[in-house]
């Protein structure tokens, strides 16, 4: 898990990428491949089996690494683009 600021040319290419949404809310989540996302709205922290914590808003890249298993707490309903690798 990882969060820092995009450089322009990643946002750019994150305008074909598909959208996705969810109100406040607490989940468990495994991801089956890498996965790339940019927040447009909203706050979330995500924890995984070690206790790593992450936290992200809107205007950061973020990426999950295939096989992680995780906690989403999702704080202010949360918008992003996102990709799989």
């Amino acid at each position: 898990m990882q969060v820092r600021k995009p450089t322009s040319q990643e946002t750019e290419k994150t305008k074909n990428w598909d959208t996705w949404n969810k109100e406040p809310s607490e989940f468990e989540w495994e991801y089956d491949s890498k996965e790339t996302c940019f927040i447009l709205e909203g706050n979330a922290e995500v924890t995984d089996k070690e206790g790593n914590k992450i936290q992200f808003g809107p205007g950061d890249w973020v990426e999950f690494e295939k096989g992680l298993k995780c906690t989403w707490k999702i704080n202010k309903a949360i918008k992003k683009k996102y990709y799989f690798d």
